[in-house]
């Protein structure tokens, strides 16, 4: 029986490159994660294949040319197996956004987790007994080292599990072993399909045979062409009864697959500002709470900056966000940003640069918030605001901070929602507001900003993808922005990239400007000196000036 198995899969992943062993990492054999991998994969091609033939006019054989997934271009996070796995051995898959998940009740049946390890739930989640529990988790990243949310693709493994009841859970059966798809309940992105064949995707071989008299997972797979109902971050994975919650789900390296992503060094826990100091003795910890109240100084307009990149969980707050952050903010000192009105909130304060001050944690919502609801509240406080969004996004436009209390689920405390971010920006009185957003899924942000009156200074500028997709490797357009400096028409300079004309139309006139405010086209044209002078940093206003809000108020 096993040769034969060995044998279909053969021919059913006969597209795909062989592998070449390497060697084992922890109790994983790299043989096993591949031949999970390659039953995932060819799970995913014939989705999409099917996704091709009802969305466009194409021919089948042109959309099996568009829908190849070659381990090459796919990262892969797994579990480690133990040996003798036991109850206890189990693992749970806890997703930052399982408010609003509904476990498929088929698996809830099939594995059930009856402990809750006595705690209460929170009001916005569910018990923690409807987590279903299993012998391995297997996440397929298509997208590796991209922003977060984008779409992952989530499998649960069962060990020594039946044919018949791998086949009933809707699995995938490979010897002892039952790879079944992580769906979502009540999701909203099903499709209506056409009636497909298996012979038609995958020929008239043994394999589809097979899946047509439903012998290998054929309920999954006619589950699977309706559309993935899609998760969008990498799960927090822990054993049954770990009540320190550590993440037993890692990246696996292999040769055959994706690199894994470089990831920043965490080097602090995640505790509140006013308590780091009594924990860790450095720099950064010896940091004091930062004092809002002190940004707006009487008769005075500055330039102000606040850059959040949340990051969520150490896994996938990688490298490149801290540098690209260091780009970012070398780009706002070099336009005259006074380094005392420029606050980073970043993860839970890991290793950035030692030449960006002013950093503080992403765990610190509330302090985001006042902080940036204050400098748009105090008239005359800041000429330009610049926001830069850096952080992981769910399909609403929800930003992840930090999981800050280690539990994978992303309270109202560790997320800032669109809502929020507009509340705080209502009405504000800088001269001009500039949103950078280098994240995912700002469809949700950029419909409430056009049809806002209230806020009418606030310019949002992004990539074109990245208002419906996942944000795609867009470090050209980032670094556009590190090369703006203080003669920079950010209209001019906006709008060389391909699509941002119309995406910018609306506010063109609040652009046309550098990013301290000077005016593009004067006659005659300013010089550096006098742009320093009279539009960089902070600049005095005349008493005369500060006081007109009572004489002519709203």
């Amino acid at each position: 029986m096993k040769k034969q198995l060995l044998w279909l899969f053969a021919a059913l992943f006969s597209s795909l490159q062989p592998a070449h062993p390497v060697a084992p990492a922890g109790s994983l054999v790299p043989a096993r994660v591949e031949r999970w991998v390659r039953s995932g994969l060819q799970l995913l091609q014939w989705t999409q294949l099917d996704r091709c033939l009802q969305m466009s006019s194409m021919s089948e054989a042109d959309c099996r040319h568009l829908v190849p997934l070659p381990l090459s271009s796919v990262a892969v996070y797994v579990t480690e197996l133990r040996a003798a796995a036991g109850p206890l051995d189990k693992v749970v898959a806890i997703l930052p956004d399982f408010s609003n998940i509904v476990l498929d009740s088929k698996l809830q049946r099939g594995f059930n987790f009856e402990k809750n390890r006595g705690q209460a739930p929170h009001r916005h989640q569910q018990p923690l007994q409807d987590f279903t529990v299993h012998d391995a988790v297997l996440v397929l990243d298509l997208n590796p080292g991209q922003n977060f949310g984008h779409p992952v693709i989530l499998f649960y493994v069962d060990m020594n599990v039946t044919k018949k009841r791998c086949s009933h859970l809707d699995g995938i059966h490979l010897g002892e072993e039952c790879l079944t798809l992580a769906l979502r309940g009540r999701c909203q992105n099903q499709m209506k399909h056409r009636h497909l064949s298996p012979g038609r995707l995958f020929g008239t071989n043994r394999f589809a045979g097979r899946m047509l008299r439903g012998e290998i997972g054929g309920r999954l797979l006619d589950r699977a062409m309706k559309g993935f109902c899609e998760d969008h971050f990498l799960p927090l994975v822990v054993t049954v009864g770990d009540s320190s919650h550590t993440q037993r789900l890692g990246c696996f390296d292999h040769a055959e697959f994706a690199r894994c992503p470089e990831t920043v060094s965490m080097s602090f826990p995640s505790l509140p500002i006013s308590s780091c100091e009594l924990n860790k003795n450095t720099r950064r910890c010896h940091q004091q709470p930062l004092a809002t109240h002190l940004s707006c100084r009487l008769y005075q307009t500055c330039d102000h900056a606040v850059l959040i990149s949340g990051g969520w969980q150490p896994q996938m707050t990688f490298q490149y966000h801290a540098l690209n952050l260091q780009k970012f903010y070398k780009m706002l000192r070099n336009n005259g940003f006074p380094k005392d009105h420029i606050k980073t909130f970043f993860a839970n304060r890991g290793h950035l640069p030692a030449d960006i001050e002013g950093v503080y944690s992403a765990t610190e919502k509330a302090v985001i918030r006042s902080h940036v609801s204050y400098i748009c509240r105090k008239q005359h406080c800041a000429d330009t605001l610049v926001l830069y969004l850096n952080s992981p996004t769910c399909s609403d436009g929800t930003m992840l901070l930090w999981d800050t209390n280690l539990n994978g689920i992303a309270d109202m405390k560790e997320r800032y929602m669109v809502n929020e971010l507009l509340a705080d920006l209502a009405g504000c009185r800088a001269t001009r507001v500039l949103l950078f957003v280098d994240q995912s899924y700002t469809i949700v942000l950029s419909k409430r900003l056009r049809s806002s009156l209230k806020h009418l200074n606030v310019v949002l500028i992004q990539t074109p993808s990245q208002q419906t997709e996942p944000q795609r490797w867009g470090q050209s357009w980032q670094d556009s922005w590190s090369l703006i400096g203080p003669t920079t028409c950010l209209l001019d300079h906006l709008e060389k990239v391909a699509g941002m004309s119309h995406l910018l139309k609306p506010w063109a006139g609040i652009l046309n400007v550098t990013m301290a405010g000077a005016p593009c086209n004067a006659t005659p044209p300013l010089t550096d000196g006098e742009i320093r002078r009279e539009y960089q940093g902070c600049q005095n206003l005349p008493t005369a000036l500060w006081y007109q809000k009572y004489r002519n108020p709203k």
